[in-house]
Protein backbone atom coordinates (compact mmCIF):
# COMPACT_ATOMS: atom_id res chain seq x y z
CA UNK A 1 0.00 0.00 0.00
CA UNK A 2 1.75 3.44 -0.92
CA UNK A 3 0.83 6.72 0.71
CA UNK A 4 -1.90 7.95 -1.47
CA UNK A 5 -3.59 4.72 -1.38
CA UNK A 6 -3.54 5.30 2.74
CA UNK A 7 -4.89 8.64 2.17
CA UNK A 8 -7.45 7.24 0.29
CA UNK A 9 -8.60 4.63 2.22
CA UNK A 10 -8.16 7.02 5.26
CA UNK A 11 -11.13 9.75 3.90
CA UNK A 12 -12.88 6.79 3.51
CA UNK A 13 -13.13 5.76 6.43
CA UNK A 14 -13.97 8.76 7.78
CA UNK A 15 -16.53 9.63 5.34
CA UNK A 16 -18.39 6.62 5.97
CA UNK A 17 -17.73 6.17 9.62
CA UNK A 18 -19.87 8.58 10.54
CA UNK A 19 -22.20 8.80 7.42
CA UNK A 20 -24.61 5.50 8.13
CA UNK A 21 -22.96 4.14 4.95
CA UNK A 22 -21.19 1.35 6.81
CA UNK A 23 -17.28 2.30 6.92
CA UNK A 24 -15.84 -1.39 7.38
CA UNK A 25 -17.90 -2.39 4.32
CA UNK A 26 -16.36 0.87 2.00
CA UNK A 27 -13.01 -0.33 3.27
CA UNK A 28 -13.14 -4.02 2.26
CA UNK A 29 -14.41 -2.34 -0.89
CA UNK A 30 -11.67 -0.54 -1.72
CA UNK A 31 -8.81 -2.74 -0.37
CA UNK A 32 -10.44 -4.96 -2.97
CA UNK A 33 -10.01 -2.55 -5.80
CA UNK A 34 -6.28 -1.40 -4.83
CA UNK A 35 -6.06 -5.56 -4.68
CA UNK A 36 -4.35 -5.59 -0.90
CA UNK A 37 -4.57 -8.68 -0.45
CA UNK A 38 -2.09 -8.55 2.72
CA UNK A 39 -3.79 -8.71 6.30
CA UNK A 40 -4.42 -4.37 7.06
CA UNK A 41 -5.50 -5.43 10.65
CA UNK A 42 -3.29 -2.72 11.75
CA UNK A 43 -4.00 -0.22 9.34
CA UNK A 44 -7.80 -0.43 10.18
CA UNK A 45 -6.96 -0.16 14.07
CA UNK A 46 -4.85 3.28 13.29
CA UNK A 47 -7.58 4.76 10.79
CA UNK A 48 -10.33 3.92 13.49
CA UNK A 49 -7.67 5.52 15.89
CA UNK A 50 -8.32 8.55 13.54
CA UNK A 51 -11.79 8.85 13.65
CA UNK A 52 -11.89 8.06 17.32
CA UNK A 53 -10.18 11.56 17.97
CA UNK A 54 -12.94 13.10 15.87
CA UNK A 55 -15.83 11.67 18.38
CA UNK A 56 -13.85 13.43 20.79
CA UNK A 57 -13.41 16.36 19.71
CA UNK A 58 -17.26 17.29 18.74
CA UNK A 59 -18.42 15.89 21.68
CA UNK A 60 -15.31 17.08 23.89
CA UNK A 61 -18.02 18.87 26.04
CA UNK A 62 -20.05 16.26 26.84
CA UNK A 63 -16.90 13.53 27.52
CA UNK A 64 -16.34 16.00 29.83
CA UNK A 65 -19.67 16.46 31.97
CA UNK A 66 -19.92 12.91 31.83
CA UNK A 67 -16.40 12.17 33.22
CA UNK A 68 -17.38 14.69 35.63
CA UNK A 69 -20.31 13.42 37.05
CA UNK A 70 -18.43 10.06 37.58
CA UNK A 71 -16.10 11.27 39.67
CA UNK A 72 -18.47 13.48 41.51
CA UNK A 73 -21.08 10.60 41.90
CA UNK A 74 -21.06 10.34 45.80
CA UNK A 75 -21.30 13.96 46.21
CA UNK A 76 -24.24 13.93 43.28
CA UNK A 77 -26.02 10.98 45.04
CA UNK A 78 -25.84 12.65 48.57
CA UNK A 79 -27.01 15.32 47.11
CA UNK A 80 -30.41 13.89 45.71
CA UNK A 81 -31.35 11.60 47.86
CA UNK A 82 -31.63 8.51 46.03
CA UNK A 83 -30.13 6.72 43.05
CA UNK A 84 -33.68 6.28 41.57
CA UNK A 85 -34.43 10.26 42.31
CA UNK A 86 -30.98 11.20 40.27
CA UNK A 87 -31.71 8.82 37.68
CA UNK A 88 -34.77 10.82 37.56
CA UNK A 89 -33.45 14.11 37.39
CA UNK A 90 -29.77 14.25 36.27
CA UNK A 91 -29.21 13.72 32.23
CA UNK A 92 -25.65 13.42 32.19
CA UNK A 93 -26.10 10.43 35.10
CA UNK A 94 -28.69 8.73 33.08
CA UNK A 95 -26.33 9.28 29.53
CA UNK A 96 -23.53 7.59 31.42
CA UNK A 97 -25.81 4.63 32.97
CA UNK A 98 -27.18 4.47 29.14
CA UNK A 99 -23.97 4.15 27.59
CA UNK A 100 -22.56 1.59 30.21
CA UNK A 101 -25.07 -0.28 30.14
CA UNK A 102 -25.03 -0.57 25.86
CA UNK A 103 -21.09 -1.25 25.83
CA UNK A 104 -22.24 -4.46 27.93
CA UNK A 105 -24.22 -6.44 24.83
CA UNK A 106 -22.00 -4.48 21.98
CA UNK A 107 -18.76 -5.67 23.90
CA UNK A 108 -20.22 -9.22 24.72
CA UNK A 109 -21.16 -9.63 20.72
CA UNK A 110 -17.30 -8.33 19.56
CA UNK A 111 -15.85 -10.85 22.13
CA UNK A 112 -17.68 -13.60 20.96
CA UNK A 113 -17.34 -12.81 17.26
CA UNK A 114 -14.33 -11.40 17.40
CA UNK A 115 -12.46 -14.37 15.87
CA UNK A 116 -15.05 -14.99 12.73
CA UNK A 117 -15.54 -11.11 12.09
CA UNK A 118 -12.12 -11.04 9.65
CA UNK A 119 -13.46 -14.07 7.69
CA UNK A 120 -16.47 -11.97 6.89
CA UNK A 121 -14.17 -9.31 5.65
CA UNK A 122 -13.53 -10.91 2.47
CA UNK A 123 -16.94 -11.63 1.19
CA UNK A 124 -17.93 -8.44 -1.04
CA UNK A 125 -20.87 -10.42 -1.68
CA UNK A 126 -21.99 -9.77 2.20
CA UNK A 127 -20.56 -6.39 2.32
CA UNK A 128 -23.59 -5.79 -0.94
CA UNK A 129 -26.45 -7.88 0.76
CA UNK A 130 -25.62 -5.67 4.40
CA UNK A 131 -25.63 -2.56 2.89
CA UNK A 132 -29.15 -2.96 1.12
CA UNK A 133 -30.17 -3.97 4.63
CA UNK A 134 -28.74 -0.36 6.26
CA UNK A 135 -30.53 1.58 3.45
CA UNK A 136 -33.88 -0.33 4.18
CA UNK A 137 -33.38 0.55 7.71
CA UNK A 138 -32.78 4.26 7.02
CA UNK A 139 -35.36 4.62 4.88
CA UNK A 140 -37.58 3.08 7.13
CA UNK A 141 -37.14 6.02 9.47
CA UNK A 142 -39.10 8.80 7.46
CA UNK A 143 -42.09 7.03 9.40
CA UNK A 144 -40.57 8.13 12.75
CA UNK A 145 -42.62 10.56 14.63
CA UNK A 146 -40.89 14.15 14.97
CA UNK A 147 -41.35 14.74 18.94
CA UNK A 148 -39.68 11.83 20.64
CA UNK A 149 -38.25 10.72 24.30
CA UNK A 150 -35.47 13.18 25.47
CA UNK A 151 -32.66 11.83 27.51
CA UNK A 152 -34.40 11.97 30.98
CA UNK A 153 -37.06 9.42 29.66
CA UNK A 154 -34.50 7.00 27.72
CA UNK A 155 -34.64 3.69 29.41
CA UNK A 156 -32.23 0.62 30.10
CA UNK A 157 -33.97 -1.20 27.99
CA UNK A 158 -33.59 1.25 25.42
CA UNK A 159 -29.81 1.06 26.11
CA UNK A 160 -29.55 -2.74 25.64
CA UNK A 161 -31.61 -3.26 22.08
CA UNK A 162 -29.03 0.01 21.20
CA UNK A 163 -26.17 -1.93 21.82
CA UNK A 164 -26.73 -5.09 20.79
CA UNK A 165 -27.64 -3.44 17.63
CA UNK A 166 -24.22 -1.60 17.80
CA UNK A 167 -22.77 -5.10 18.51
CA UNK A 168 -24.54 -7.13 14.97
CA UNK A 169 -22.46 -3.69 13.25
CA UNK A 170 -19.63 -5.41 13.31
CA UNK A 171 -20.69 -7.06 10.27
CA UNK A 172 -19.55 -5.26 6.97
CA UNK A 173 -21.57 -3.84 5.36
CA UNK A 174 -24.04 -2.52 7.97
CA UNK A 175 -23.64 0.97 9.78
CA UNK A 176 -23.15 1.22 12.90
CA UNK A 177 -24.47 5.11 12.95
CA UNK A 178 -26.49 4.25 10.41
CA UNK A 179 -28.32 1.02 12.92
CA UNK A 180 -28.07 2.55 16.28
CA UNK A 181 -29.62 6.13 15.04
CA UNK A 182 -32.88 4.51 13.59
CA UNK A 183 -33.09 1.74 16.60
CA UNK A 184 -33.16 4.74 19.17
CA UNK A 185 -35.63 6.22 16.69
CA UNK A 186 -37.55 3.21 16.53
CA UNK A 187 -37.64 3.39 19.93
CA UNK A 188 -39.21 6.32 20.50
CA UNK A 189 -35.98 8.75 21.50
CA UNK A 190 -35.93 11.82 20.01
CA UNK A 191 -33.36 13.16 17.09
CA UNK A 192 -30.96 14.92 19.44
CA UNK A 193 -30.70 12.52 22.05
CA UNK A 194 -30.32 9.48 19.15
CA UNK A 195 -27.36 11.19 17.95
CA UNK A 196 -25.11 12.11 20.54
CA UNK A 197 -26.09 8.67 22.31
CA UNK A 198 -25.17 6.53 19.03
CA UNK A 199 -22.31 8.76 19.37
CA UNK A 200 -21.14 8.57 23.21
CA UNK A 201 -21.71 5.12 22.90
CA UNK A 202 -19.41 4.37 19.60
CA UNK A 203 -16.15 5.44 22.58
CA UNK A 204 -16.45 2.58 24.13
CA UNK A 205 -16.99 0.13 21.07
CA UNK A 206 -13.71 1.72 19.06
CA UNK A 207 -11.61 1.62 22.33
CA UNK A 208 -12.82 -2.01 22.75
CA UNK A 209 -11.88 -3.09 19.31
CA UNK A 210 -8.70 -0.92 19.68
CA UNK A 211 -7.77 -3.06 22.11
CA UNK A 212 -8.73 -6.67 20.80
CA UNK A 213 -7.11 -5.32 17.82
CA UNK A 214 -3.81 -4.67 19.18
CA UNK A 215 -3.52 -7.76 20.66
CA UNK A 216 -4.35 -9.79 17.93
CA UNK A 217 -1.73 -11.95 16.74
CA UNK A 218 -2.13 -10.74 12.95
CA UNK A 219 -1.04 -7.43 14.13
CA UNK A 220 2.44 -7.85 11.67
CA UNK A 221 2.06 -5.15 8.58
CA UNK A 222 4.20 -4.32 6.48
CA UNK A 223 2.68 -0.57 5.35
CA UNK A 224 5.03 2.07 6.15
CA UNK A 225 5.22 4.32 8.94
CA UNK A 226 4.38 7.57 6.70
CA UNK A 227 1.35 6.01 4.61
CA UNK A 228 0.18 5.21 8.14
CA UNK A 229 0.28 8.33 9.70
CA UNK A 230 -1.34 9.83 7.04
CA UNK A 231 -4.27 7.82 6.94
CA UNK A 232 -4.96 8.31 10.50
CA UNK A 233 -4.42 12.18 9.82
CA UNK A 234 -6.92 12.28 7.04
CA UNK A 235 -9.65 9.90 8.59
CA UNK A 236 -9.38 12.19 11.55
CA UNK A 237 -9.95 15.56 9.18
CA UNK A 238 -12.83 13.94 7.17
CA UNK A 239 -14.35 12.29 9.94
CA UNK A 240 -14.61 15.36 11.89
CA UNK A 241 -16.63 17.16 8.66
CA UNK A 242 -18.81 14.27 8.48
CA UNK A 243 -20.07 13.82 11.84
CA UNK A 244 -20.64 17.44 12.01
CA UNK A 245 -22.92 16.82 8.86
CA UNK A 246 -24.45 14.10 10.11
CA UNK A 247 -25.81 15.41 13.03
CA UNK A 248 -27.73 18.42 11.42
CA UNK A 249 -29.07 15.38 9.25
CA UNK A 250 -30.62 13.54 11.77
CA UNK A 251 -31.70 16.73 14.22
CA UNK A 252 -33.78 17.66 10.80
CA UNK A 253 -35.15 14.07 10.16
CA UNK A 254 -33.08 13.78 7.45
CA UNK A 255 -31.62 10.32 7.66
CA UNK A 256 -32.80 8.44 5.01
CA UNK A 257 -31.75 10.73 2.59
CA UNK A 258 -28.68 8.10 2.91
CA UNK A 259 -30.93 5.13 1.46
CA UNK A 260 -30.39 5.08 -2.13
CA UNK A 261 -27.05 5.90 -1.67
CA UNK A 262 -27.10 2.28 0.52
CA UNK A 263 -28.99 0.33 -1.85
CA UNK A 264 -26.89 1.17 -5.32
CA UNK A 265 -24.06 0.64 -3.59
CA UNK A 266 -24.85 -2.45 -2.19
CA UNK A 267 -26.55 -3.96 -5.59
CA UNK A 268 -23.23 -2.51 -7.61
CA UNK A 269 -20.92 -4.19 -5.26
CA UNK A 270 -23.07 -7.77 -5.62
CA UNK A 271 -23.35 -7.32 -9.40
CA UNK A 272 -19.51 -6.95 -8.92
CA UNK A 273 -18.63 -9.49 -7.23
CA UNK A 274 -21.12 -12.10 -9.09
CA UNK A 275 -19.54 -10.97 -12.30
CA UNK A 276 -16.07 -11.57 -10.90
CA UNK A 277 -17.04 -15.04 -9.93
Amino acid sequence: MNTLEAMILGAVQGLTEFLPVSSSGHLVLFQHLFGIEEPALFFDICLHGGTLLAVVVVFFREIMELLTTLITLPARLKKAGSLSLLWQTDPAFRMAVCIVTGSIPTGILGILFKDRVHQLFASPMLVGGMLILTGALLWMTRRVQKQGRPVLQMTLKDAVVIGVVQGMAIIPGISRSGSTISAALFLGVDREAAGRYSFLLSIPAILGALVLGLVSPELETTISIKALLLGSVVAAIVGWLALVVLLRVVSRGRLYWFAPYCWLAGLVTLVVSWAGR
